[in-house]
């Protein structure tokens, strides 16, 4: 039940807003004066408006556990992928083929492609696995969807062209030669931790997915197909780099050595490197039959432990496929899946854009998503204590379920959230994940989101490694959620975070920004930069602060808004800080204008642009994919981040705040947890 200012329940015509009240500034005694003082009366009254139906829109998503967890959309090769696993496995039903089928069908374009993000280029890999999974629904290879699709896919060099795990999952059902693919030994399990391209010296998603495929590629498994996909070569050979002038080139040589030591495996070695691959998987798979909470490792190890002599009754792989069915979503009769799940993302961020939005820390609302986040608390040691072996287990995960895996930015997100409400028994996990994340800082003074000093670039050299990034180096992104969050835990002096601020201050671009490895992508990390520099203590005058500001400045649309196309990620001179707007990263921009003072027609144009294109029920559209899983190669449309940043935006601009009195707000307790 939410609650007036007055302590009395809401009656019902109340009851649709929520209760946002104005914050008084902690320093002066008094309410806080709107940022950009002579912005119009007017302006700032659409803007409050425009806030409470947000916020009510956001409010309204929550479930009855105090969870907000929006869909989390990806490309057509999640769906693809597991219409080839279930085939593979012989348990494909007609149903889910047809809907899965609908759905890919619908995501197709007009020139006949699949691309890996909204209105991007087509993906050749991703193209034809859809295609694939098309031919293998019915549809014929002379129709003309078809026919557009196959014409694109030899004239960009055919299944030759596709990355290796493409040709991986073509091997499988018989269309592609596993001794024209890499070789990925299992022997590998035992290099040790001071070995290069020992597994924890790849990320945590690609370790888990390389240990599975190790198995896999061991046996080189086969379910034959019943029609054959001959129209999709182009003839032409795969292009391999030899030159021992390039790592990729040394790599070349040492997989050829590999396929010959393939065809004569040493049989007591690979016999046991298999067993501990396998034992390895096993200890990994997590209480919600996944492995990480994501599909890449989930499908593969589900491949390798089959192999393994696992039968389809026993409980590993039985609660691996009841697994995935909780990441399915079907609509009408279209089937779809989600590749992962953000609910301790999603409800930390909308804790903390509620709460800037002026809901008090005791409403029911808030206090029930606090409650379920406190008992989402990672209490395990996982992966990352290879790195850190005296390191207390603290923080949280990204998913439901995800103990093996606890990553620095929910950390920090949780943290900032669980500071902003009232949950009397949350100290004690605040504080275990302060020291947790203290202890992740890499020696370089950054943090990465999974491990600590993850940053063997030698690791994307193989020649498996052709799926996005494989290693997890510190990020700016990560790094100032960290510095943010251990700021207002009253932390700026401490010498790690100075460590961290400095590290942040030297990630910033030429040009005033910062990358954004998990969002898109230069506005992403310059939106999370200004607000922890300055929650840190640095002035709003500094010129990395106004280099940051003026960046922005440069890069607002003339309708006000911001947006930054995923082609970032390859063409910075082209699209860093150039899209069509969107209303999640027009809302970075202006959480990093906010905290920053700014109080010009900038920022006032920002708010403008959210207040003349939210809908009716207090949302924004945002088909515009601004997530990012592997940069150049995986993109996330998260669908809460076109409510959660505008309602924060918008919060942190109506009632006045900037990062400095937030420091001040929470240290002096006037919101927080006991």
């Amino acid at each position: 039940m939410l609650y007036s200012p007055s302590g009395g329940p809401l009656d019902d015509k109340e009851r649709r807003r929520p209760v946002i009240r104005r914050v008084p500034d902690p320093a002066s005694g008094s309410r806080p004066g709107p940022m950009g003082a002579g912005a119009p009366s007017d302006a700032r009254k659409r803007a409050r408006v425009a806030l409470e139906r947000a916020s009510t829109q956001l409010l309204e998503q929550q479930d009855a556990q105090g969870v907000w967890r929006g869909e989390l959309g990806t490309n057509v090769t999640i769906e693809a992928e597991d219409l080839f696993l279930r085939e593979f496995l012989g348990v494909l039903d007609a149903d889910v083929l047809r809907a899965t089928a609908a759905w890919i069908r619908q995501r197709q374009r007009d020139d006949g492609t699949w691309a890996n993000f909204e209105d991007g280029p087509g993906d050749l890999s991703t193209t034809v696995e859809a295609y694939v999974a098309l031919r293998m629904a019915g549809d014929a290879p002379d129709a003309e969807h078809m026919q557009r699709a196959a014409t694109w896919i030899v004239e960009q060099g055919g299944l030759e062209a596709t990355r290796v795990f493409t040709r991986m999952w073509l091997a499988l059902h018989g269309w592609w030669d596993w001794d024209e693919l890499p070789v990925i030994p299992p022997e590998m399990i035992f290099l040790p931790t001071w070995v290069p391209l020992n597994i924890y010296d790849f990320g945590c998603w690609a370790r888990q997915t390389i240990v599975a495929l190790s198995i896999v590629r061991a046996y080189r498994p086969v379910r034959p197909a019943d029609f054959t996909i001959d129209e999709l070569r182009s003839g032409t050979a795969p292009r391999v780099s030899a030159s021992l002038r390039t790592w990729k080139g040394w790599f070349t040589w040492i997989d050829r050595a590999l396929r010959r030591y393939e065809r004569r495996p040493l049989g007591w070695l690979r016999a046991a490197a298999l067993h501990r691959a396998e034992s390895w998987v096993m200890r990994r798979q997590e209480a919600d039959g996944s492995w990480g909470g994501i599909q890449p490792p989930w499908v593969y190890s589900i491949i390798a432990l089959r192999l393994r002599g696992y039968g389809m009754t026993q409980p590993v792989i039985k609660h691996a496929l009841e697994g995935i069915e909780r990441f399915t979503i079907w609509d009408g009769g279209v089937r779809r899946l989600e590749a992962c799940q953000s609910p301790v993302w999603d409800t930390a961020l909308a804790l903390v854009a509620l709460a800037d939005a002026g809901i008090p820390p005791d409403a029911p609302a808030l206090r029930r998503a606090g409650e379920w986040l406190v008992g989402e608390e990672v209490s395990q040691k996982g992966d990352w204590a290879v790195r850190r072996p005296y390191l207390h287990p603290g923080g949280w995960a990204f998913e439901f379920e995800n103990r093996n895996y606890p990553d620095v930015d929910d950390t920090a997100e949780v943290i900032l959230a669980l500071r902003r409400v009232d949950v009397p028994n949350a100290k004690g996990a605040i504080d275990r994940g302060v020291a947790w994340t203290l202890g992740m800082q890499c020696v370089d003074g950054g943090w990465a989101a999974f491990d600590a000093d993850n940053t063997r670039t030698l690791c994307r050299a193989p020649a498996f490694c052709d799926f996005g990034e494989v290693i997890d180096p510190p990020s700016a992104d990560v790094t100032a959620h960290a510095i943010e969050m251990l700021a207002l835990e009253g932390k700026t002096y401490n010498a790690r975070v100075q460590r961290g601020i400095a590290w942040l201050r030297s990630a910033q671009e030429p040009d005033g920004s910062w990358f954004g490895r998990w969002g898109a992508n230069y506005i992403y990390g310059t939106g999370a930069a200004v607000p922890a520099l300055v929650a840190a203590g640095v002035s709003p005058d500094d010129p990395s602060i106004r280099r940051a500001v003026h960046w922005l400045a440069a890069r607002q649309n003339p309708d006000g808004g911001w947006g930054e196309d995923l082609r970032s990620y390859d063409d910075p001179a082209g699209w860093s800080g150039r899209g069509a707007s969107t209303a999640s990263q027009t809302a970075w921009a202006l959480l990093a204008l906010v905290a920053a003072g700014d109080d010009g027609s900038v920022t006032r144009r920002g708010v403008e642009y959210l207040v003349d294109t939210q809908r009716e029920d207090g949302s924004w559209d945002e088909p515009l994919y601004t997530g990012t899983g592997f940069p150049g190669a995986f993109y996330i449309n998260y669908h809460l981040y076109r409510l959660i940043f505008p309602v924060m935006a918008l919060g942190r601009y109506v009632n006045g705040w900037h990062a400095g009195r937030l420091t001040r707000f929470v240290l002096d307790g006037a919101h927080g947890t006991s």
